[in-house]
């Protein structure tokens, strides 16, 4: 079965919601994920840091070289992933759109090339 990618995609100025509001997104979430591993199509997921935790590593003819913060500017943000193992695009679309429901903002369902 191919795998998707699914990206929590955060639009531009967006917050982090109030503690209580977080608390139920986090428990949607995690009924969520509860269900995507009983029917056996989780294979990863989780969180990311801010853009400013990130660091690009570079190769320029043959030096390494390393500058703080995302790669690319952007007024969106890509706040967490999950990788899904399930029969076809339909399937992968379908566990997005209640990941979009679970969370409050667009997911991203990309295949991977196998």
């Amino acid at each position: 079965m191919p795998n998707y990618l699914l990206s929590v995609c955060y639009p531009a100025g967006a917050s982090q919601p109030p503690p209580d509001e977080l608390a139920a997104i986090m428990t949607r979430v995690g009924a969520l994920s509860a269900d995507m591993q009983a029917a056996g199509v989780w294979v990863f997921g989780g969180g990311l840091h801010a853009p400013s935790s990130a660091t690009v590593v570079e190769d320029r003819d043959g030096e390494v070289v390393m500058t703080d913060g995302p790669f690319i500017e952007s007024k969106e943000q890509i706040g967490g992933i999950t990788i899904i193992d399930v029969a076809d695009l339909d399937a992968a679309l379908a566990w997005g759109a209640r990941k979009a429901a679970a969370i409050g903002v667009p997911i991203e369902v990309r295949p991977f090339v196998g």
